[in-house]
C-alpha cells in the first residue's frame, strides 16, 4: 500500500535539494551527470525599488491608507528595503517620522527644498523595527503591556525635532504652504478622481 506525501513535504524536499545545488555549486563541488540537480540562477541579485516619476527627494505627498490616510507629507530619501522615509512634520499635521510603501501615495507638484534638512544616518529599517509581543495564553495574559523604554522614546523625539526645525524653516520661506499641508485631502462630491491634477 502505498503512502501518500503531502504538497507541502513535496515542496519542501525540493527546496532542500534546490539549496544543496546551490550551495555545492559554491563551493566548486559537481554533482555526477546521472543525478537530476535543479538549476540554479546564481547571478540574481536584489534590485532597489524604482520610484515612481512623481517622487522625489522633497515632494509633497497624500498618504492614502494606514493612521494618517488624507494627510500631506514631505518625502525625505528612500530607504534600503525600498519604502519611503516621511515626516509632516508633526507640528504641521501631526504625522511623525514614518516610513510607508510607494504604493500608498499620490505625489504632486507641491516641492520642499529640503537641502539643509540633515537626516541622522542611524534613521533606516532597523530603526523601525518593531519588537515581538507576547504570545497570548497563560503565561503572556499579564505581559500584554508592552513596557515602553524611556531611552527609545527620548531618541525618536530628539530625531524628530532635529529633522522638523530645519523642514519647518524651509516650509516657512513658501507662502501659504504651511497651511496646504495641514489641511487634509479630501473627495466632494462632483469630483473625479480620475481628473484630478496634482
Amino acid at each position: 500500500m502505498s503512502t501518500k506525501v503531502s504538497r507541502s513535504a513535496v515542496y519542501k524536499k525540493r527546496v532542500e535539494k534546490r539549496n544543496k545545488a546551490f550551495q555545492a555549486r559554491k563551493e566548486g563541488v559537481y554533482f555526477a551527470d546521472d543525478e537530476a540537480i535543479p538549476k540554479v540562477n546564481v547571478n540574481n541579485t536584489e534590485r532597489p525599488t524604482k520610484l515612481k516619476a512623481s517622487i522625489k527627494p522633497g515632494s509633497v505627498l497624500i498618504v492614502l491608507s494606514g493612521r494618517f490616510r488624507g494627510k500631506r507629507v514631505v518625502f525625505l530619501k528612500q530607504l534600503e528595503s525600498g519604502y519611503l522615509l516621511v515626516t509632516g512634520p508633526y507640528k504641521c499635521n501631526g504625522c511623525p517620522i514614518r516610513r510607508i510603501n510607494q504604493s500608498f501615495v499620490i505625489g504632486t507638484s507641491t516641492q520642499v527644498d529640503i537641502s539643509g534638512v540633515k537626516i541622522p544616518d542611524h534613521i533606516d529599517d532597523k530603526y523601525f523595527a518593531r519588537t515581538k509581543q507576547p504570545k497570548r495564553g497563560e503565561e503572556g495574559f499579564f505581559n500584554l503591556q508592552k513596557e515602553i523604554n524611556p531611552e527609545w522614546l527620548a531618541k525618536r523625539k530628539e530625531d524628530q525635532k532635529t529633522v522638523d526645525t530645519a523642514l519647518l524653516s524651509a516650509i516657512e520661506k513658501e507662502p501659504l504652504l504651511i497651511e496646504y499641508l495641514k489641511a487634509p485631502f479630501t473627495l466632494t462630491k462632483g469630483m473625479a478622481p480620475h481628473l484630478l491634477k496634482f
